[in-house]
This record gives C-alpha cells, sequence and structure tokens, in this order.
C-alpha cells in the first residue's frame, strides 16, 4: 500500500499545489491527509464532479498549473461534460490529473449500483480520449509512474487520469473536531418512519437507505414502501418529486442527505416552484460525505433551511433533537410541501448491514405497492 504522504509528497514535487473533488471511499485515506495538510485555500470539496473540474480549470488559467481532481468512478458522468467542452484538447486543452476511485472493478465484489459503472470505466475513459494507468500501489512503481504521468500531462495538455484500485492507500485516521448534534442519522429515521405509517419513501444513496432497510426489519415491516436509490447521489429529492406529481393522492417522503443535496442543489428550485402538497423533502445533516468516511461536505454552513424557504417550500422546520424532530412530525396537519432539516451526528453502527433485496426486486415490490394504493388526500 502506498501512504498518502508518499503521494502528496510525490504530487508536490511534481508541481500540484491545488486540491479538489468528491469523495470517495477508496480514496478516503487521501482525502482525509489533504484535508489535515494542505492550506485551506489550496482543497476545495466540491458539490459535484462536474464542478470540481470547473475548479481545477479556474486554478490552472490563474496559476499555470496542473490541479488534481479526485472523485469516484461513477462521477465521471458529472465530470463529462466539462472535460469534453472545457478540457479536451479540441477546446481549451486544459490538464488536470484525475485521480478515480475504481468501485465495481470486475473481479471485485461490490454493491450493485457499481457494477456496470467499474465495467465500463476504463472503456469510459477511452471513449473520452482520456489517457489512464492504474495506480501501482508500491512507492518505487509509482514514483516512476507519476514520472510518466505528469510527462504525458504537460505534452497533451489534457486530462490524464490516475484509476485507484480497492487498498491503494495505507489507511490515515484525522481526529474529528467541534460538537455534533446528539441525535444519530438512524435514530432520527426511526421517528420519521414510524410517524409515517401512510407515506412512501424515497431514499437517498448510502448509509440513510441502509438504514432505513434495517428499521423496517426491527419494526418488522415489510420494504415494499421504500425506493432505495442506491445510486445516482443527489437524485432521490427528484425521482420523489415526479412521483408525488404524478399521484397527488399519495403522501410522499424524500429522506435526503446533505451531500447527496448540495450536489444537485438546482432540485430545490424545481420542487419550490411545482410544490406538490402531497411531499415532505427531509434533509438528514451531519456535514459530511459519511458514507464514503467522514469528509466534510462543500458548504458545511449551509443554510438548507432558508435555502428551501427561498425556494418556495410552504413549511419548513429544524430540527436539532429526537424529541425536537418528533414534536415537529406530530405538528405535521393540513398537507403542504414540507421541508424538514434533521440535524444528525456523523458515523453509523458498527455492524450496520446492507439490503439483502435486489435493486429489481425493490423496485418490483415498491411499484406493485405504489399502483395498490387507494389515494385519499
Amino acid at each position: 500500500m502506498t501512504t498518502p504522504a508518499f503521494f502528496y509528497g510525490e504530487l508536490q514535487k511534481h508541481g500540484v499545489d491545488f486540491f479538489t473533488g468528491v469523495p470517495d471511499s477508496l480514496l478516503k485515506d487521501f482525502c482525509a491527509y489533504i484535508a489535515d495538510t494542505a492550506p485551506q485555500s489550496s482543497h476545495i470539496t466540491a458539490v459535484n464532479e462536474g464542478a470540481a473540474m470547473a475548479l481545477a480549470a479556474g486554478h490552472h488559467l490563474a496559476a499555470n498549473r496542473i490541479p488534481l481532481v479526485y472523485m469516484q468512478n461513477s462521477g465521471i458522468g458529472n465530470a463529462v461534460n466539462p472535460l469534453l467542452s472545457l478540457c479536451d484538447t479540441d477546446v481549451y486543452r486544459i490538464p488536470a490529473l484525475l485521480l478515480i476511485g475504481w468501485r465495481g472493478e470486475p473481479g471485485v465484489h461490490d454493491e450493485p449500483q457499481h457494477i456496470t459503472q467499474g465495467r465500463l470505466t476504463l472503456p469510459l475513459l477511452e471513449t473520452l480520449n482520456i489517457p489512464y494507468l492504474i495506480m501501482e500501489n508500491t512507492e518505487d512503481k509509482l514514483r516512476s509512474q507519476l514520472d510518466t504521468t505528469f510527462s504525458t500531462l504537460k505534452t497533451r495538455g489534457t486530462p490524464f487520469a490516475l484509476v485507484v484500485r480497492k487498498g491503494t492507500f495505507a489507511p490515515y485516521k484525522t481526529e474529528r473536531r467541534g460538537e455534533e448534534p446528539s441525535m444519530s442519522r438512524e435514530a432520527a429515521i426511526e421517528e420519521i418512519m414510524l410517524a409515517s405509517p401512510d407515506s412512501l419513501f424515497f431514499s437517498t444513496t448510502g448509509m440513510a437507505s441502509r438504514e432505513l432497510y434495517e428499521l423496517r426489519e426491527k419494526h418488522n415491516m415489510g420494504h415494499d414502501k421504500d425506493f432505495l436509490t442506491v445510486g445516482s447521489m443527489g437524485h432521490a429529492s427528484s425521482i420523489a418529486l415526479a412521483a408525488a406529481l404524478a399521484r397527488p393522492g399519495v403522501k410522499i417522503t424524500c429522506l435526503d442527505g446533505d451531500g447527496a443535496a448540495l450536489m444537485h442543489l438546482g432540485a430545490f428550485a424545481s420542487i419550490g416552484a411545482l410544490k406538490p402538497r402531497n411531499m415532505r423533502h427531509i434533509v438528514l445533516n451531519n456535514k459530511a460525505h459519511d458514507s464514503v468516511g467522514g469528509q466534510t461536505v462543500a458548504a458545511p454552513g449551509a443554510d438548507l433551511p432558508a435555502i428551501a424557504r427561498a425556494c418556495g417550500y410552504e413549511r419548513v422546520i429544524c430540527a436539532g433533537s429526537r424529541e425536537n424532530l418528533r414534536i415537529a412530525l406530530r405538528q405535521e396537519q393540513d398537507e403542504r410541501l414540507t421541508f424538514i432539516e434533521a440535524r444528525v451526528k456523523r458515523g453509523a453502527r458498527a455492524d450496520l448491514g446492507r439490503p439483502k433485496t435486489s435493486p429489481a426486486e425493490n423496485k418490483t415490490a415498491f411499484m406493485k405497492n405504489f399502483n395498490n394504493i387507494t389515494e385519499a388526500l
């Protein structure tokens, strides 16, 4: 394995002094090291991978240096537009070192949402005309590989990718700073679930969906009321919006995360403009990308309730404790577009499991239940 400190030092030798991207579980140790080591102005956690490419381009234009952009391979989709219409050789020829976590690598067990993405990662880079290497995990080989990487970057003047396998980086631990709310995310979800027996749920990718699944098991409930958005980070609220509009007599709850909400914040505008009275948008805010290592989100101080209010949500509530959340849920009477920010602490149970049903089975059961509901609103 390669230590994050060694890799960071080698990057500095090649003139890299700017880092941006969206955290990934395979890169979490390197991301944590950057957060602890790089100056604040030299490391920006981006809201999404396309924004990260734009930040990298801005740095190159101003400093004439090669930036590093980190992402999970699922984030390549968000980055395609600036990669092809901004950084490409036929446009502005902007170089950037892409550090890509290879989830779903063929032959390595992973979750269903990563399988196709993993199989297509290298062919996709080839289609985008982005040269790449699979990152070495020994220091001597990596040092030589970086010489080739930066030689190519300077010759081509366009992005180059290092694809990172699971276990490439050695562990690195950072000390968590600051006070946190007392309420866990799982406790918040349990309060919401038990207070909403007649609502269908759309839950965001990561820990929230896993916890919702296990809470249904804990209370001997079925899973046909929940659509677990295991991929497509940032899009759960848009999926929920369209479902709410299609079936206005069915109560809809979106369980979102703060990192996911920030990734595609424009969804707030669409939801607020259309005002489905049967929809409730709940953001579980712990100021972190909890499912991929707990890295701080791009804007930990963002006032999400104020943003929701400005976008047209009709009822906006902030709950900082389990009791306050319980009270807020009881106060819901008339049907209005509602936004609730539940402030929760980072982390999850060490024994938290994963859904035992496949995405296809989840979809079939959910749609069958949805179609059988008699609209009562």
